[in-house]
């Protein structure tokens, strides 16, 4: 049990056991198992792998976007030794991070510049310090949204240095609200794009291009922060109302802000792009430096956007868009295949269900799909549940209907023999 494992962590697995035995009152029947049940949570890492068999596609708690094989490759490849992060191989001389993803995300949106930086709420600050600190930046009521992690707009504008101007109302806000509120004062306009809800009814929201002529009449810069980082076309498969980022920089905006772990399917990084004059500002800013991306986000991202030069190979081989763009009748041959492989016990059967797309995306898209649903017999479906997620490896299943089920959607062919050993080992009986 204690066999090759550190003294410190030996001593503080009995340490727990004793305290856990003495809170509890509860003796255990087996000291040595208990302690050695203990030791292994101690040796396991707080962040590992789990199998997402959820369906939700960019699950934000289970780390949103799984990456492309060409990525993690790349990464591996700066990690095993040095690379040229800011080193410039011909002239010998210290050279510029920024080289490494800026010129291929501009190229790919269409924009003049970009800078890539640790995530786009930190892409959104840099940009709002280097244009409107101390400054108003007029934005309407409707796009004062919560992201993840109850991180709100009026908080990130805040801490800028930007001073927060309301226009418009909740639902309704028109382009002479704008025009009214524009003043010497002003830093910026910004349009925040709604990805993670939807209003519906009694609504106006001006089109951003006709936001960004407004504010470029008054001489202001307009700043559009998109947020999924959508690069592909997914209106063949029935995902639209997104806009991509290309469309973005069309708008006029001067500078787009968006992520790379979402619809991108990178890392998690904040991508601006922009005019040249604005992220060369925005380059400068000393906030670049706190939020700088590191090299192996440089080199997944880098590895990720070269995919794109190919639209169907793309596709294909960033895990997010081969997800999303998945066959129903591929989705019903997996969940039939892995239906038949499930062990006998639990009495497994093939569902219609639907799958999400998550991270703040497509928010009212359903996705159709083929579940595999597991009878979780008398422990219920709550524990069965829980024995898949406490498991090694761990697996992030739904329960529908009393029943625990599996969707093949976000369940990638690697983890189809693992996730096979993780039911064998809590199955019922």
């Amino acid at each position: 049990m204690a066999t090759g494992a550190p003294r410190a962590l030996v001593v503080s697995a009995v340490r727990e056991t004793l305290a856990a035995a003495r809170a509890s009152g509860v003796l255990p029947e087996n000291w040595a198992r208990a302690i050695g049940e203990r030791l292994d949570g101690l040796l396991l890492p707080s962040l590992r792998p789990v199998i997402n068999a959820t369906g939700i596609v960019l699950h934000t708690n289970l780390g949103r976007a799984p990456l492309a094989r060409v990525a993690i490759d790349r990464m591996r490849s700066v990690a095993e030794g040095y690379s040229t992060l800011e080193y410039d191989l011909a002239s010998g001389k210290r050279g510029h991070r920024t080289v490494h993803c800026g010129p291929l995300l501009a190229q790919l949106t269409g924009a003049e510049a970009a800078l890539v930086v640790n995530n786009a709420a930190g892409a959104l600050v840099l940009v709002l310090n280097a244009l409107c600190a101390g400054k108003e930046v007029l934005i309407s009521r409707g796009e004062l949204i919560e992201i993840g992690g109850a991180f709100r707009i009026p908080d990130i504008l805040e801490k800028s240095g930007a001073i927060l101007r309301e226009v418009g109302t909740t639902n309704r806000t028109h382009l002479d609200d704008y025009r009214k509120a524009l003043s010497e004062r002003t830093g910026a306009v910004l349009t925040v794009h709604r990805s993670n809800f939807e209003q519906r009814g009694f609504v106006t929201t001006p089109p951003p291009t006709d936001i960004a002529t407004v504010a470029h009449d008054h001489g202001v810069p307009f700043i559009y922060d998109l947020g999924s980082g959508l690069l592909a076309d997914l209106t063949p498969w029935n995902l639209s109302g997104e806009p991509r980022v290309g469309d973005g920089v069309a708008t006029g905006a001067d500078a787009i802000v968006f992520s790379g772990d979402k619809l991108l399917g990178g890392p998690q990084a904040g991508c601006l792009v922009g005019m040249d004059s604005i992220v060369s500002r925005c380059r400068a800013n000393p906030f670049a430096r706190a939020m700088r991306a590191d090299k192996f986000t440089l080199a997944a991202l880098e590895a990720t956007l070269s995919l794109y030069h190919d639209d169907e190979q793309a596709r294909r081989e960033i895990p997010v868009l081969a997800m999303l763009t998945a066959s129903p009748e591929d989705l019903c041959n997996r969940a039939r295949v892995l239906s038949d492989r499930c062990p006998k016990t639990y009495h497994a059967q093939t569902v219609s269900g639907v799958s999400a797309v998550g991270g703040g995306a497509f928010p009212d898209t359903s996705l159709p799909t083929t579940l595999v649903s597991l009878d979780p017999g008398a422990r219920g479906a709550d524990a069965l549940a829980e024995a898949l997620r406490s498991g090694n490896p761990s697996v992030a299943a739904r329960i529908a209907d009393g029943r625990v089920v599996l969707d093949p959607r976000t369940i990638q062919a690697h983890e189809e023999a693992p996730l096979l050993a993780a039911l064998e080992s809590v199955k019922v009986s």
